[in-house]
């Protein structure tokens, strides 16, 4: 019984000690030491103040801000601590009826513009955090942003090419825009990054 007690507990031990505290010690020392500013949450803040992270979607109503993706967090949108996608597929009528209630309010939001409603403004993520909209979604958006400010379109839309982020090596991923840091820049507040 000792023979087989004795190498199991030590073993329990040492992996304990390397998978519970060494490796968990390596890895945030190495994120704070590289990426110090991502693994503190990349916090935005103005004057100081924290005011969200560019990695978490915020939930924006009002006709002068740009609307983030929908979300389908429990609770409230784009809650954090109750991160998921809704799970219903293409066909649920659940998600039919969603799609058209999305796209019912952005009309009603902006009854002149008829163009076609960019799919990521009435779809939720599988997160449901999504904190970046396409540029074509932040362009059907701009309009209804500029005549709700009282700012010139043309204005509107050099925020947008100013805080776009285009494709990683011209290959990867999808041009987008960060929608806190967008409607940051619209209320003309200086954002920094809070560095923990």
């Amino acid at each position: 019984m000792k023979s087989v007690l004795r190498p199991a507990i030590s073993l329990l031990l040492l992996f304990t000690l390397v998978t519970g505290l060494l490796y968990p010690l390596a890895v945030t020392g190495l994120a704070q030491v590289l990426f110090p500013w991502q693994a503190n949450g990349s916090v935005l803040a103005v004057r100081g103040r924290p005011i969200g992270s560019a990695l978490i979607g915020q939930n924006f109503t009002a006709p002068g801000y740009f609307w983030s993706r929908p979300s389908a967090t429990s609770v409230y949108p784009d809650n954090a601590m109750a991160s998921g996608g809704s799970n219903l597929g293409p066909t649920n009528p659940a998600l039919i009826e969603a799609v058209k209630a999305r796209i019912a309010a952005l009309r009603a939001a902006d009854p002149g513009d008829t163009g076609a409603v960019p799919v990521d403004l009435v779809t939720a993520s599988a997160s449901g955090l999504d904190p970046q909209i396409s540029l074509a979604a932040a362009e059907y958006q701009a309009a209804r942003v500029a005549r709700a400010r009282h700012v010139p379109l043309a204005r509107v839309q050099a925020l947008i090419a100013r805080y776009a982020r285009h494709r990683w090596l011209g290959l990867f991923g999808t041009p987008r825009v960060n929608v806190l840091e967008l409607n940051l820049a619209l209320d003309g507040l200086t954002t920094r990054r809070m560095d923990g």
